[in-house]
Parts: C-alpha cells; structure tokens; sequence
C-alpha cells in the first residue's frame, strides 16, 4: 500500500481516501473536482491588518522628521525629534521579521474555503473542506494521483 498523505484527519493511500474517520475505496470513485467558496473579509482585514502594523513606524518616523523641520525650534529639540522619531522606525525591524511570516503564513492558508468532492459509488460526495489552501492543494493532488493510478486510462477511452 501507498501513502499519498497522512495526517490526523485525512490519510489518502493507494486503496482509499479517508476523512474524519469516513472511508472512501478508490475503486468506488470515478471522478474529483473541487470547489472554492466566496473569499473571506476576516482574513483580508487581518492582512490590512499586518501590512499597517508594517508600515505604522516608518509613517510615523517621516511625520516625526517633518514635524521636527517645519517647527524650526532650536538644533536641540530638532536632533531630539529627529531620534525619537529615527528610534521609532528602526523599531520595525525586528518585528518586521515576525510581521512578514505572520503575512507570508495568511498567503499559504489562502482566504477562501475549498472543497474537494467525489463521485462515489455514483453519488457527489463532499470528502474535505478546508480553508487552508496549503493543505488543500497537497491533499487534492495526493486524492488525484491515487485515483489516476488506481483507475490507467486504457487506450482510446477518455475521462
């Protein structure tokens, strides 16, 4: 036996797909496709979200530095101002690093929900549905190459 994928809800192997404890023979399916829902806003606010926690220091770092000219106060509260403000966008970079995966992470889970669905014993059947496109995509191609090597295509038949 082949194992295509494994994790602690689906295990897709060379003779079936199984899903939150449901089993599905490979002989039985005949066809997969998948589907994606509408995109979700929670996910697109929380990346605004991430790209002006990014962008906040370094906004207030140049207001700082043009505030601290335009005031035309002595050399000393300038210099002052001007570090403060210097201080404040050198303060993201270190979190920039954190920021940026957190954003990177957001990307890899995708904004939607998908689903994978099979024609099983000659019914529709929804086996996933998931709103981590990462793992979406490993378990959809895994489900695709156990059926393709479970069902050859034989010569002149299409599927």
């Amino acid at each position: 036996m082949i194992t295509y994928y494994d994790d602690r809800s689906v295990q897709v192997t060379s003779t079936a797909v199984r899903v939150d404890g449901r089993s599905y023979a490979l002989a039985d399916i005949t066809m997969i496709w998948h589907r994606r829902g509408s995109r979700s806003w929670r996910v697109l606010v929380g990346r605004g979200a991430l790209g002006a926690a990014l962008a906040g220091p370094l906004v207030a770092a140049v207001f700082g530095i043009a505030v601290a000219v335009w005031l035309h106060r002595s050399t000393t509260v300038t210099i002052a101002i001007v570090g403060a403000s210097v201080l404040v966008g050198l303060a993201v970079g270190p979190i920039a690093d954190f920021l940026f995966e957190h954003l990177d992470r957001s990307y890899a889970r995708g904004s939607r929900q998908l689903e994978i669905w099979a024609r099983w014993r000659g019914q529709p059947v929804r086996l996933l549905r998931t709103g981590d496109a990462l793992r979406f995509g490993q378990i959809y191609r895994a489900v695709q190459r156990a059926v393709e090597r479970s069902h050859p295509a034989r010569p002149g038949t299409r599927r």
